[in-house]
């Protein structure tokens, strides 16, 4: 008799690095910890995760103020986002808030509305720096690939 072969009923998933928040969890009030996280759920508070990277997935909402090492947005933020290393903002993402980061990347189709303080300066003080002041207010505006100093002066002209 011939053995038929065994199929694994096993599904195996690439190895994830931190915590991951599902797209049915709602979590009201401060969030905070020290390993990286995923969010495709909604979160209504305070992030507090300085010395993490922090991902909020396609289905991820955030009503409230962020303060991380490093972030990429595909959801939402309604709040400001304070980033000690950088900000990606994809084109899924939309953003409500003042941003103060070192580095940033805004994707094509990414909506951001509020101010942007970039470089060291924005780590330091986060008051007010008249050659790194960004604000963008119309959906869609995406001053990436250009420098501070440079979108600072084409939103002026806007």
């Amino acid at each position: 008799m011939r053995k038929e072969p065994q199929l694994s009923t096993t599904t195996t998933r690439p190895p994830v690095s931190g915590a991951h928040i599902g797209s049915s969890v709602l979590i009201k009030g401060e969030l905070s910890g020290r390993e990286d996280l995923y969010l495709d759920g909604e979160v209504e508070g305070t992030i507090e995760l300085r010395e993490c990277n922090f991902t909020v997935g396609p289905n991820g909402r955030v009503r409230g103020n962020v303060h991380v090492k490093s972030v990429i947005v595909q959801g939402k933020i309604e709040g400001d986002i304070a980033a000690s290393q950088r900000v990606e903002l994809r084109n899924s993402a939309s953003v409500i808030g003042d941003i103060a980061t070192e580095r940033i990347l805004i994707e094509e189709g990414a909506v951001f509305k509020g101010k942007l303080e970039t470089g060291e300066k924005a780590k330091s003080d986060k008051t007010s720096t008249p050659n790194l002041g960004v604000k963008a207010q119309a959906p869609g505006v995406s001053p990436s690939g250009i420098s501070s100093s440079a979108q600072a002066s084409f939103l002026d002209k806007a």
